[in-house]
């Protein structure tokens, strides 16, 4: 597969990375054996960038991986993890720190999990209000310096806190939503990276399975599934957004591909230093995402594309209250 550099640090990653928490989180039932042949075929397939957290479980995706490393060429592979949240005694994300004292126990319980010795990409999961990014960002450059992370990255943060991060230690890459179903941050985050030289890591960046086309309703997802409490998911909302599944259906079908790598294609095509990390847990869907990145379409197929999105509103935010409120959009 072809590579991409993420920000001016010297981080090459493939052009398709993989976004590992649905394997252990958030998206129904687990089967880890069949998660550990996704992992190996993504690696056969040139996939090199493999994304995780201490949230997803929380630790259990960080552990599956780790069981997954044993063996491996741990220089032929990419790993980023995150760190920032706390957690109550049922187990469920409680709070935020980034207290300089909790990234450093947080890197060491990440590094023990994983079984490695180092951690190629650390962002911060999401921005702790209470603490300054100054400091934040000065302790995770000392793991840096130790030898215990390779580079620096931040997750759903504005441009003003980007800023003032990148001159305390150089930011290879950003975290954030982005994808036809979310394009919050082509107006002034995008920009802004490109002056700094910063990467671009689009999570969900096929609408949590929204642009498969093949969620109309919550119905045949578990009880337990992430979505279920997404206002966009919900009733009259998803019956209006799937508007625009029709057209990537339009586009797919003309074109002899899916609607999956039409919008995975559109993603890559916004630019050289977007890297998507679209997530799965069988290997045929891996298969279809990592088509994508040889997808060229006819330039009629795009502007179809655009011109039914300069017109198009999606109906519902992506996220319920609780969980916007931890977004930040400083400037």
């Amino acid at each position: 597969m072809q590579k991409r550099k993420l920000g001016g640090q010297g981080l090459e990653v493939s052009a398709l990375g993989l976004g590992c928490m649905g394997m252990s989180y958030a998206y129904g039932p687990a089967n880890e054996s069949e998660s550990l042949r996704v992992l190996d075929h993504a690696l056969e397939l040139g996939v090199n960038f493999f994304d995780t957290a201490e949230v997803y479980g929380p630790y259990k995706n960080e552990e599956l991986l780790g069981r997954w490393l044993r063996g491996k060429s741990r220089d032929q592979i990419i790993i980023a993890t995150k760190f920032g949240f706390t957690w109550g005694d049922d187990g469920r994300p409680n709070g935020l720190n980034s207290k300089p004292e909790h990234i450093k126990a947080s890197v060491d319980a990440s590094l023990k999990r994983l079984g490695t010795d180092y951690i190629d990409l650390y962002y911060q999961h999401r921005l702790d209000p209470e603490v300054p990014i100054e400091d934040t960002v000065a302790a995770m450059a000392e793991l840096v310096n130790a030898g215990k992370v390779r580079y620096l990255g931040l997750s759903e943060v504005g441009t003003g806190t980007i800023r003032r991060a990148h001159a305390i230690h150089p930011i290879t890459a950003l975290q954030s939503e982005y994808s036809l179903w979310d394009r919050n941050v082509e107006e002034k985050i995008l920009p802004m990276l490109r002056q700094c030289n910063i990467g671009f890591v689009p999570f969900s960046p096929i609408g949590r399975g929204f642009l498969t086309g093949k969620i109309e309703n919550t119905n045949a997802l578990s009880q337990t599934d992430f979505r279920q409490i997404l206002p966009r998911f919900q009733d009259e909302n998803i019956k209006h957004n799937l508007k625009l599944v029709e057209v990537l259906k339009e586009i797919a079908t003309a074109n002899r591909i899916t609607p999956v790598q039409v919008a995975l294609a559109w993603l890559l095509k916004q630019g050289n230093d977007i890297v998507p990390i679209p997530g799965t847990k069988h290997r045929h869907y891996l298969e279809e995402n990592i088509q994508s990145v040889n997808v060229t379409l006819p330039t009629s197929a795009w502007d179809m594309l655009e011109k039914f999105l300069a017109t198009f509103e999606f109906q519902g935010v992506r996220y319920p209250e609780s969980v916007l409120k931890m977004v930040d959009r400083s400037e």
